[in-house]
Order: C-alpha cells, then structure tokens, then sequence
C-alpha cells in the first residue's frame, strides 16, 4: 500500500505540471466546448493528480493528458447515466440543450467561433487527436500515448478531421 508521502508529487513533476496548465486548459476546452466545464475538467484533472500522483518514470505532461482524457470519458458516462435516469424518472422526453453558452458564443472574434464549431461538429477522438497535435504542437508520437493508440490511428484521424474541417472553414 502506498503512503501520503509516496503519493505526492516531487518538485520538478509540480514545476512540470505548473508549465503544463495553460496547454491542459486549451485541451479541457477543446473536449468540453464550454468554459465551465473545461475549468472543472482541469481542476478535476489537479485534483487527480495531486491525490494520485504521477509515478516518477512517466512524463508529466503525457501523464496528465492522459488522466484529463479518462476524467473526461468518465464524464461523458456519467452524464449518459443520468440523463438515462431523468429521462425514465420523468418520462418528459425533454432533451437537454447542450449548445454552448452565450458566453463562449460571444468571445472572441467570428473566426475564432466558427472553428469552435466546426471542431464542435467532429467526433470526439478526431476532435482530441486535432487539439494535442495542431493546437498543442505534440508530436504525432506523444499524441499517440497520450490517446493510448497506435501512431498510425492518430495520423489518420487529423487527415479525416482536416478534411472535414475544410468545408467548413472556407
């Protein structure tokens, strides 16, 4: 069993994820497609590490990627159960209006909003590939573990994501 002391991040992997957070945001962002949600994203994804720790042999930065990733995917699920719930406790149909906030809408020039939509419109392992590689400048190799898939699958999802980005762009 591992103790408190054992479990505690070292001072270089706390500098490592100081310099990380500004990039770790921009990918809670890039899954959640809201401000909100990408901040409780990335203080879910502290918290974790903080409690967990991160082993001494990984990377910080592909280390906490990673776990941000699985908190998200945790999410996802977790909101499917409960709107599987509400639905079968209320039996209203209601769907739940998942458009982004008037806050995120009104932020930022147009462009800036129409690649946040177009982004919005990709499934969500094209949508993670994209961000860790064009926005975040990982290479295809760390992107790869980070989404814990083979190079080739992230090189293929940023070609589909691209070309399904260019309609929508121009």
């Amino acid at each position: 069993m591992t103790s408190l002391s054992d479990r505690q991040l070292g001072k270089r992997q706390r500098q490592e994820l100081m310099a990380e957070l500004k990039g770790l945001k921009r990918f809670c962002l890039s899954l959640t497609g809201s401000d909100a949600d990408a901040d409780d994203l990335l203080q879910c994804t502290v918290e974790r590490l903080l409690e967990r720790g991160i082993p001494d042999d990984a990377h910080t930065a592909r280390w906490a990627y990673r776990v941000c990733k699985n908190l998200w995917i945790d999410e996802l699920r977790s909101r499917e159960v409960r709107t599987r719930h509400a639905n079968t406790v209320t039996q209203t149909g209601e769907a739940r209006d998942l458009s982004p906030s008037a806050e995120t809408q009104s932020a930022g020039e147009r462009s800036l909003a129409a690649v946040n939509e177009a982004m919005a419109k990709l499934p969500e392992e094209q949508r993670m590939a994209l961000t860790l590689v064009a926005v975040e400048g990982r290479s295809y190799a760390e992107a790869a573990e980070i989404l814990e898939v083979p190079i080739g699958t992230i090189m293929s999802r940023i070609a589909r994501a691209r070309k399904q980005l260019l309609p929508a762009l121009e």
